[in-house]
């Protein structure tokens, strides 16, 4: 089991990217570098301005669509594509069979094989592996993230019962059947003509220690996971195929390997299903990188993309790499977050690449970022169909952390100080302490300014007692605005309150309704029954 690596670019740390995981992860780290060098950053909705020509998927929630501005022009971005990019790139990358036909036009090498349709039998495809010789893949035509890609399948009747479990129970009926290459799965992300990014992607895999199952491993190493902030959202999943897997291998989920035995767990390196990124930039020979150039380069209107390929274990650097896979808006995680080695800076590239005026400013980017979700609020709530982002301060940040004893914990002298901030135009946060005492952190480019807080943190009398200021300096990532940590615990303990509220009254109409029940199933409201009848004759009569 390899290591987790903590040395993440400083500029994307675990702070700075929490509130964005998953597939948001890369269209807030393309659009933060961006920020940070002066760029205007919007956020948009589904088929808002350019985006209703461009080609996208899974945008009807905000959070993946955004554009940057300078003085000259605006660039559209889909997560981590840009709009020099065409459609027709996206197409071809999207369909491995024109994906291929692209690649044998440009000379780069691809594992010999060919698509069949929903027409075709299984009996022709089993005919047609035979010709191009065993071992082979099976893979569906638009099949991503791994999904049905069976590989190194060794006879016809193995291929035979790979096909009806992708053709029929998987329904993926148009497949394709090509020769199986042996050796090491890689990812190379490239940019105009240059490779920018490397990883290894290892199949998930465990690590015996001697003395815990597979399944305890499993657990222990998805642990390790959580705390890389690409791995916390694709955990190793205990399922039928890595049952299935591991039993082929002779091994069951009980099963307690011995020290330092190496315990693989499936054949797909994809980092979704369990896979470990290692970075190995540095490792690889010229000839390999030069393959992916050829590849994205071989896509007409395909200005940058991810390269999966192989490198074949028998035969020379200069014809070992096989492109099996084009990628136009591929995830960068792997790359911003390897558990191994150095992690690559692949949105700097980006950004370089669209707007190269800014690739020589002198800029702290660790000095700043902004809250991904409250800017995505108004799209959230259908009130925008855009919104623009706080810019990012491109001068010096000056900041100071206050540490304010006494009686100062009243969220409306927090919201005083918010206010002072602003007038100040600063930046920063106030945090409530357990001992009572709270936090004010400050920033800004006017270090006057940044002193003078310190004497509004004595003016609202009616709502704070001071006792006494500690002054420290402070180099933290800075959050663009001013944030009160405190309203979201208030807001969250109101709404609780409001719950066990809710409930004691849904208690109480549930107990009067069983007193109401019993009252009219008693022997005094039945004997009473005709006087009531006779009371209300009465009453009609009159």
């Amino acid at each position: 089991m390899v290591e987790n690596n903590t040395e993440w670019l400083p500029h994307l740390s675990s702070e700075i990217i929490s509130e964005a995981h998953g597939n948001l992860l890369d269209a807030y780290a393309v659009a933060l570098e961006g920020w940070r060098r002066g760029l205007t950053l919007r956020w948009h909705v589904k088929d808002s301005e350019k985006f209703s020509e461009m080609y996208t998927w899974y945008v009807d929630n905000p959070g993946q669509l955004f554009s940057l501005s300078s003085k000259d022009r605006t660039h559209y971005f889909f997560r981590t594509r840009g709009d020099k990019v065409s459609n027709e790139a996206v197409v071809i990358g999207k369909d491995k069979e024109k994906t291929k036909q692209a690649l044998n036009r440009a000379g780069v090498p691809v594992p010999e094989g060919r698509q069949f349709t929903e027409e075709a039998t299984n009996d022709a495809i089993i005919e047609y592996a035979k010709k191009i010789g065993y071992p082979v893949v099976l893979k569906p035509t638009d099949g991503s993230f791994g999904r049905g890609v069976i590989s190194n399948i060794t006879s016809a009747g193995e291929l035979e019962y790979s096909l009806t479990y992708v053709r029929s129970e998987l329904n993926y009926p148009d497949v394709i059947i090509e020769n199986y290459i042996p050796g090491k799965e890689y990812r190379l992300y490239v940019v105009g003509e240059q490779v920018v990014g490397a990883m290894n992607r290892i199949p998930p895999n465990v690590t015996g220690d001697g003395v815990n199952s597979i399944e305890s491993l499993i657990e222990l190493k998805n642990n390790e996971r959580e705390l890389n902030p690409r791995l916390v959202s694709c955990p190793i999943n205990v399922n039928e195929d890595v049952v299935e897997y591991i039993g082929r291998k002779g091994y069951s989920l009980a099963t307690v390997p011995e020290l330092n035995e190496h315990v693989f767990l499936s054949d797909k390196s994809n980092i979704s299903l369990g896979g470990d990124p290692v970075d190995v930039m540095d490792e690889l020979p010229k000839e390999i990188k030069d393959t992916a150039v050829n590849a994205i380069k071989g896509v007409p209107g395909l200005a940058h993309g991810a390269v999966d390929l192989i490198i074949h274990i028998d035969r020379p650097v200069s014809e070992a790499g096989f492109v099996i896979e084009l990628n136009p808006t591929a995830q960068l995680g792997g790359l911003l977050y390897p558990i191994k080695g150095e992690p690559r800076d692949i949105p700097a590239a980006i950004i370089d690449y669209y707007f190269p005026e800014t690739a020589a400013l002198k800029v702290n980017k660790k000095q700043t970022y902004f809250d991904f979700q409250d800017v995505l609020e108004p799209l959230q709530s259908r009130d925008a169909n855009s919104t623009t982002v706080t810019p990012s301060p491109m001068q010096k940040l000056y900041a100071k952390k206050y540490t304010v004893s006494g009686d100062v914990q009243d969220i409306g002298y927090h919201r005083g100080l918010r206010k002072q901030a602003f007038e100040r135009e600063l930046h920063g946060f106030v945090l409530n302490l357990e001992n009572g005492d709270i936090e004010v952190v400050v920033a800004g480019t006017d270090p006057e300014m940044v002193d003078d807080f310190r004497n509004g943190l004595w003016e609202d009398e009616e709502r704070a007692q001071v006792m006494e200021v500690l002054v420290n300096d402070y180099d933290e990532p800075i959050k663009v605005g001013f944030e009160i940590k405190a309203d979201l615990k208030t807001q969250r303990e109101e709404i609780k309150q409001f719950k066990q509220d809710f409930e004691v009254i849904e208690l109480a109409m549930k107990r009067a309704e069983v007193q109401r029940r019993k009252f009219y199933e008693s022997m005094s409201w039945r004997a009473t029954k005709p006087i009531r009848l006779a009371g209300a004759l009465l009453k009609k009569f009159k």
